[in-house]
């Protein structure tokens, strides 16, 4: 029944199923397929224009989708077993995998949802709340950002200040420190720079000095070698030229005493060439001209061999000195270069402390602004939050009707001695039990949220919320209430259906009710693990 309309509603178990939803209808003409089937859509909007109203619906928070407010509610009053009755703001557990926007809500978004289905809320409160959350998001984001970056500024100020070998950690503190430390950094640099430069001059002559010293030993190697290869090969040359020496030598004698041809016996050369029978003789002028070559060739080579030695003998010393020379110009020229890699990583030293300080000057800035953005923040949610008591006050009159039966329920389920209270503060929605004290036990937390929902009930059977007179608790057990409790609430229930409006309020349960509501019409279905025959759907859904 909703606003005097009859609905017949047929929902299948299973997704991509035919859903029906037809006003004034008759449910036993769905059942039997002789309705076409009409979809859901109907009937939530019937819900959201006609009871919760489009002006609540707007103020219902979280990532807008057709019927946001209805879905919000639905999972308020039919609360996951999983949630335990922990908090009144509990409603779908992380474990039951729901698909109800109610799981993507924070605290203070279902505290709005809530005050805005019990009218409790204004719209202006409901802006005020979301300026809230996004101050509180900043000033959290700016605490963090301060934090970070103090912690990074006395990192980053005593390594400097170690480097610069500063002991005096008072000297270094502030904007005065920072001042202390950029100018020791700036003499660092400029006094590394400086010697940088007169140290560039002295490199470059000691590299100059090392070339012609290596290029001179190089000279003096080259010539070596062409002595080495003089005094191998002149030996060999000499010795050639002295064994051509005997065939010269018997040549030019054959030729001075030339024999006969006619009677071959040697004849005086002077007659030889007066003789008309012999007019073949030996070139004797030719073979005189060998001789002498051979003696010349000879006498050559072997003063090249002596003066090929004699410089040999000459060049060692000179060599050596080379050698000693270009091993003295690279030591001093690689010592120098060392020298020049020890000044650059001193200057990039000395620049980098120039940056490391020139950075701790902006973390110091950019941890100021955090800080004052932290602080005028702070102020804001301050002002914030008083408006939004403010306002509180002005919707007082809802609060205190339902803070009244609140009371009430607390009072029947416990003792007249017992009393009970909703606070709404800047900070969230607070349930307290005073019985002889404040009470925070396990089962008083429980019986908190039942109260509460409870109360809420009762102002929806007088008309006085935007959600339906109907309520469900999943499992509340014997083990969290007290059996004492958990029979009180058995009867409070029942007291209410006798003397007040039409409600709704199904409990399903593991511990056995009361006797005298463990039958018709109030027990309405027994359940049981085993056999199958005993479950929801009389069968064994994972066979």
């Amino acid at each position: 029944m909703l606003d005097g309309v009859c609905w017949a509603v047929l929902r299948p178990l299973g997704n991509r199923r035919r859903h029906f939803a037809v006003p004034d209808g008759q449910l036993e003409a769905l059942i039997r397929g002789e309705v076409a089937p009409t979809g859901i859509e109907s009937f939530l909007d019937a819900i959201e224009n006609n009871l919760i109203t489009q002006p609540v619906a707007a103020m219902v928070p979280g990532r807008k989708q057709p019927y946001l407010a209805w879905q919000v509610a639905l999972a308020w009053l039919t609360r996951d077993q999983e949630c335990r009755f922990d908090h009144v703001l509990d409603w779908r557990s992380v474990q039951s995998d729901s698909d109800s926007p109610a799981r993507g809500l924070n605290q203070t978004e279902k505290l709005e949802a809530l005050r805005a289905l019990i009218s409790a809320m204004a719209l202006r409160e409901q802006s005020l709340r979301r300026k809230i959350a996004s101050l509180e998001q900043e000033k959290t984001r700016s605490e963090q950002d301060a934090a970070y970056r103090y912690w990074e500024i006395q990192r980053l100020r005593i390594f400097v200040s170690e480097q610069l070998e500063v002991v005096d950690e008072e000297l270094i503190q502030g904007d005065l420190g920072l001042a202390v430390l950029r100018d020791l950094a700036q003499q660092r640099l400029a006094k590394a720079c400086g010697d940088a430069g007169s140290g560039d001059i002295r490199l470059i002559e000691a590299k100059n000095t090392f070339e012609a010293a290596r290029q001179s030993m190089v000279e003096l190697e080259k010539e070596e070698e062409q002595l080495k290869t003089q005094i191998d090969i002149l030996p060999r040359v000499i010795a050639h030229i002295e064994a051509e020496y005997p065939s010269s030598q018997y040549a030019l004698e054959e030729a001075e005493s030339f024999p006969c041809p006619i009677c071959e016996v040697p004849v005086d050369r002077v007659l030889a060439e007066k003789c008309s029978l012999s007019h073949k003789l030996p070139d004797l002028e030719t073979c005189r001209k060998r001789l002498k070559s051979n003696r010349e060739n000879f006498q050559r080579e072997t003063e090249q061999l002596k003066s090929a030695k004699q410089k040999f003998d000459l060049l060692k010393p000179k060599l050596v000195l080379a050698k000693q020379k270009v091993n003295n110009a690279e030591k001093q020229y690689k010592q120098l270069e060392e020298l020049r890699t020890g000044r650059e990583q001193l200057s990039y030293d000395a620049q980098r402390l120039v940056d490391e300080v020139e950075r701790l000057s902006k973390l110091m800035h950019e941890q100021q602004l955090a800080s004052e953005k932290a602080q005028q923040a702070s102020d804001d949610l301050n002002g914030k939050r008083q408006d939004v008591l403010k306002h509180i006050n002005q919707q007082s009159h809802a609060l205190s009707e339902l803070n009244e039966k609140f009371n009430a329920i607390i009072r029947i389920l416990l003792s007249d001695d017992a009393s009970g209270e909703i606070r709404l503060t800047g900070n969230g929605l607070k349930l307290t039990v005073q019985m002889g004290g404040n009470r925070s036990t396990s089962a008083i937390d429980s019986l908190k949220v039942v109260a509460f929902d409870l109360a809420v009930m009762c102002l929806s059977m007088e008309n006085k919320t935007n959600i339906p007179a109907f309520l469900v608790h999943d499992s509340p057990r014997e083990a969290d209430l007290g059996l004492s409790l958990y029979h009180r609430l058995f009867d409070l229930v029942f007291q209410l259906e006798q003397v007040g409006p039409a409600f709704q309020y199904i409990i399903t349960t593991t511990t056995r009710p009361p006797d005298n509501m463990a039958m018709d019409p109030w027990l309405v279905l027994t359940l049981s693990g085993y056999p199958a025959g005993k479950r929801l759907l009389k069968c064994d859904l994972s066979s």
